[in-house]
């Protein structure tokens, strides 16, 4: 399985399974879960960092927040992938998994400031290098509800800005470069 599919594996699974553990008083938390959290958050902004949730990749709730942002720390299989969802990009998550259209009602928008270890530009299922593989510096990642909407927008990420990935997919969505 490809880091990219282990990580939405993980993503599917926090959003279908029940919380089992709530360390949100930071003074008891492990040190394992000080990292975590700390690896998690750097994917957004500090303002947005105090009030999300943290989860890590056992289902575990390693800082309850209160403004809907959800918060991955690296998963084992990659260098460095942490990121903040909102709602939209949970369901996302979902559909991409299960191999199912998806039905985005508003824009969705997710962080990963840290950046990540790659993926193909084209095939959202792609487990192994591609001639199009992209080893993601810090970027957002926007979803919106109609694909229509993003016509105009290039898919090269080499264009000098935002661009769409995985085009013509059920998963498509632009990729916002914040270097």
């Amino acid at each position: 399985m490809s880091r990219i599919n282990l990580l939405l594996a993980g993503l599917l699974l926090l959003a279908t399974l029940p919380a089992t553990l709530d360390a949100q008083d930071q003074e008891y938390a492990s040190p394992e879960a000080k990292a975590m959290i700390k690896d998690a958050l750097s994917a957004t902004t500090a303002e947005l960092a105090k009030g999300a949730t943290v989860v890590d990749w056992e289902n575990n709730v390693l800082k309850k927040g209160d403004n809907g942002w959800t918060c991955f720390p690296t998963p084992a299989a990659f260098e460095k992938a942490p990121m903040c969802l909102d709602e939209p990009w949970l369901a996302w998550a979902d559909g991409w998994m299960n191999k199912q259209d998806v039905n985005i009602s508003r824009v969705g928008l997710a962080y990963m400031l840290a950046g990540d270890s790659g993926a193909s530009n084209s095939d959202p299922y792609a487990t192994e290098e591609t001639d199009d593989w992209i080893v993601g510096g810090p970027h957002l990642m926007v979803i919106v509800p109609a694909a229509s909407a993003l016509d105009g927008i290039p898919t090269d990420p080499e264009s000098g800005g935002p661009w769409v990935m995985w085009r013509d997919t059920p998963y498509v969505h632009i990729m916002v470069p914040v270097r």
